[in-house]
């Protein structure tokens, strides 16, 4: 796998992951890396819907925790995302397992780390705790990390009850169709600098506006939680983590900054038993959405709360009996251990 700068400069490098071709064409995804050297420790990240990783000062805390960083542009997102391509859209959850197969196989094989932390945020979240469920008995991943999972619909019951069947309808008969999208575009705004947060990403990327809301995806979200609903059997730890507050809102307002602006914390809350029989699930006072992109109170309660836990459940594993050095020389610092910490409560 031939690794070339990142858009994101040194130390990120990237590769692009080719994948079978859909009815839309050419399909592939993105891998970006950012080593630590002779560290066997590493985490994979996976963003959410209308998303891609920019994340910078997330890796940063997994690299001084001695981790090798990688994140994947899904197919048809940020980096992956081509002029043929309906932004975002697939047909079925599972497609996403190709890349998430090759990312992992990567990791482990290619680049040698014998640990490995899967870390995914709201739609990531929900892709990854399904791959990890179909995958469970594997080996795989060590450890989850879901940052506001999309476990459920910011709608009530009801409505899901009787929404879900229409648009699962549409969407065999019309899959790219377009629905009424409900993306709230104050959303992005309570995180951009050049509108009312205090972070730099490309909205080409991340449009406030967001994507076209296609029929088929949104049957494919409805299909995958309801596997979520029904339980999936997650062999490994999972830690997750949601705002204590949500808010529901057309226009701006200033609780943007201190409460979840996309999902149900509560419903989020409630489904994480469901994932697997290890389940940790922590609230955080003034969580945003991205919970990492919170302002600094609730992002240092979200890091303290991860390192914790990762000390309590994914401690580094043993040198390897042969003395071999794991990690790649082109890393860009030296391997640390997680701190020591009490175990974090559920």
């Amino acid at each position: 796998m031939e690794f070339r700068e990142d858009v994101l400069g040194a130390p990120y490098e990237a590769a692009e992951l080719p994948l079978a071709a859909d009815a839309e064409g050419t399909v592939s995804a993105t891998l970006v890396r950012r080593l630590v050297k002779g560290s066997d420790r590493a985490v994979l990240y996976v963003h959410g819907y209308n998303d891609y990783f920019f994340q910078t000062h997330l890796a940063d805390h997994y690299v001084e925790l001695g981790y090798s960083f990688y994140a994947l542009d899904l197919r048809k997102y940020g980096r992956s995302l081509r002029p043929h391509h309906s932004p975002n859209f697939v047909r079925d959850l599972s497609e996403y397992d190709e890349e998430l197969d090759a990312a992992v196989r990567i990791i482990r094989e290619e680049d040698g780390h014998r640990q490995l932390l899967l870390n995914g945020h709201s739609t990531g979240g929900l892709v990854g705790a399904l791959w990890a469920g179909r995958r469970a008995g594997r080996g795989l991943v060590d450890a989850l990390f879901l940052n506001s999972p999309f476990l459920a619909l910011p709608t009530a019951p009801a409505v899901r009850t009787v929404g879900g069947p229409a648009v699962s309808a549409i969407a065999r008969i019309s899959p790219t169709r377009v629905l009424p999208s409900s993306l709230n575009p104050h959303y992005t705004h309570s995180l951009h600098r050049d509108h009312r947060g205090e972070w730099d990403f490309d909205l080409r990327l991340k449009p406030a506006e967001g994507f076209p809301l296609f029929a088929g995806w949104l049957a494919a979200i409805n299909r995958g939680q309801r596997e979520v609903r029904a339980g999936l059997g997650i062999d490994v730890p999972v830690l997750l983590m949601a705002s204590t507050a949500s808010i529901a809102t057309t226009k701006w307002h200033a609780a943007l900054h201190h409460a979840d602006g996309v999902l149900r914390a509560d419903d989020i809350a409630a489904l994480g038993p469901r994932l697997g029989r290890h389940v940790t699930v922590i609230r955080i006072k003034g969580g945003m959405h991205d919970l990492v992109l919170s302002g600094e109170a609730a992002r240092t309660q979200t890091f303290t709360e991860l390192d914790r836990w990762l000390a309590t459940y994914l401690p580094a594993p043993e040198a390897p009996a042969d003395g071999v050095q794991v990690g790649d020389a082109r890393a860009d610092g030296p391997a640390g251990d997680a701190p020591t910490a009490d175990r974090t409560s559920a």
